[in-house]
């Protein structure tokens, strides 16, 4: 089985930059065994980055969260170093979701997509949402413990929400690897 992993926006703002959580910094040594492991499986991975520029309060996202943050080449927009690989696709997108996902049955001829990242009740499930309409029959496992929310609250909201549009929920324990 051909299995593709997707680190969704783990950048030092969304941990310990301008947007900094907790439960981000914790979920870092998850997602870091995550791409350990998919590095040494020969795994395709895939990482998206949150990217913006300066004139980013002037955008929709801007004017409702006017917390400037992975401002494109700032410290904040970079990849958190204990979760990079220097072999892997890197997407940019200028908001939530990406909305090009089709492009990983091209490149990947995925069987199985492994998701994880930050924020679960933004980035993630926005991106869980353009994946499966755009691979609905790719099986797409969200890795919960390698997650985080805004708060555990709405991270706890959007894993009911994903499970409920048919991803398999599975801790790093439960992969079987």
């Amino acid at each position: 089985m051909n299995k593709v992993l997707i680190v969704i926006d783990a950048q030092e703002d969304f941990t310990r930059g301008a947007l900094r959580n907790e439960e981000a910094i914790k979920a870092l040594p998850v997602i870091h065994n995550l791409v350990e492991y998919a590095s040494k499986n020969d795994m395709q991975i895939i990482y998206t980055k949150d990217t913006h520029n300066d004139t980013y309060l002037d955008t929709q996202e801007g004017k409702n969260l006017p917390i400037p943050h992975c401002i494109v080449n700032t410290a904040g927009w970079k990849l958190c170093p204990e979760v990079e690989v220097n072999n892997a696709n890197v997407v940019y997108k200028q908001t939530f979701g990406y909305l090009h996902w089709d492009f990983i049955r091209q490149v990947a001829k995925a069987d199985e997509i492994w998701l994880c990242g930050f924020c679960t009740d933004i980035c993630v499930s926005a991106n869980f949402q353009t994946i499966k309409a755009a691979l609905p029959e790719i099986p797409i496992v969200v890795i919960e413990d390698a997650c985080a929310g805004v708060t555990p609250e709405l991270h706890d909201a959007a894993i009911k929400v994903m499970k409920s549009c048919q991803a398999k929920i599975l801790n790093f324990s439960e992969l079987n690897i």
